[in-house]
C-alpha cells in the first residue's frame, strides 16, 4: 500500500506568529549551545539527516523538564540519578519574530496534512518523524523560519508546544539570554 505525501498547504491561519522567551536543553559540555550542525548532520523531528540545521526550543520550563525526562523513559534511573556532566543546562534563548508553520492548532495540523491529534493518529500510533520531516522540508522549502507545535514527549498535553527553528544563512537567528546549570533550574517551581 503506497503512503500518501502530506501537502503543506500554507493557508490563511495556517501560519502562527512567534517571538520572545524560549528554552534549549544542552549538555553542559556544549561550548555554543545554539550550535545547529548536529541536527543537520543527524536529523529531528521537522529535518532529515543533511538536509538543513534546526534549532529545537521549548516553550517553558515545564516543557523543557517534560522532554529531560522523555529522554530517560525505560531507563532505571532518573535525571537526579545522573552526574552533573550527564544532565542538561537550560539555554534561555530570545527568539526573532516570525510565522511560523503552525502545528499547534486543529486548524493548522490539518492545513499541514497531520491529524488532529498530532503527535499521534487517531488509533493511537506516533506520527514518524518521516512524515514530519517531508512537512519540515516543505516549510522550508516555502521559506518559512521554522514550526511551532505540539511537543511529542512522552507526558506532553497540547498546551506544550516545541519551536523548530530554521537556521538559514542571513537571518535573524534566536540571541541567548541565559544559561543556568541543572541543579539550579531543575527543581524551580516544581
Amino acid at each position: 500500500m503506497a503512503s500518501r505525501s502530506p501537502a503543506v498547504r500554507l493557508a490563511v491561519g495556517a501560519v502562527a506568529e512567534r517571538c520572545g522567551e524560549y528554552n534549549r536543553l544542552a549538555e553542559p559540555t556544549w561550548s555554543d549551545p545554539l550550535d545547529t550542525s548536529y541536527s543537520q548532520k543527524n536529523c529531528g523531528r521537522w529535518n532529515a539527516p543533511g538536509r538543513f540545521p534546526a534549532l529545537y526550543l521549548n516553550d517553558t520550563a515545564s516543557t523543557a523538564r517534560i522532554q529531560v525526562l522523555h529522554k530517560l523513559t525505560g531507563l532505571p534511573y532518573g535525571p537526579e540519578d545522573l552526574e552533573p556532566d550527564q544532565q542538561h543546562d537550560l539555554v534561555r534563548v530570545d527568539v526573532p519574530r516570525g510565522s511560523y508553520l503552525d502545528c499547534v492548532s486543529d486548524f493548522g495540523l490539518v492545513a499541514a496534512g497531520l491529524p488532529r491529534t498530532y503527535p499521534r493518529h487517531r488509533n493511537g500510533r506516533p506520527v514518524t518523524h518521516a512524515t514530519c520531516q517531508l512537512i519540515g522540508q516543505q516549510a522550508f522549502d516555502a521559506n518559512l523560519p521554522g514550526i511551532a507545535c505540539r511537543s511529542a514527549a512522552t507526558g506532553a498535553t497540547a498546551i506544550n508546544e516545541e519551536l523548530c527553528f530554521f537556521d538559514r544563512p542571513g537571518q535573524a537567528r534566536p540571541r541567548l539570554v541565559s544559561r543556568t546549570a541543572f541543579a539550579d533550574w531543575w527543581w524551580e517551581d516544581i
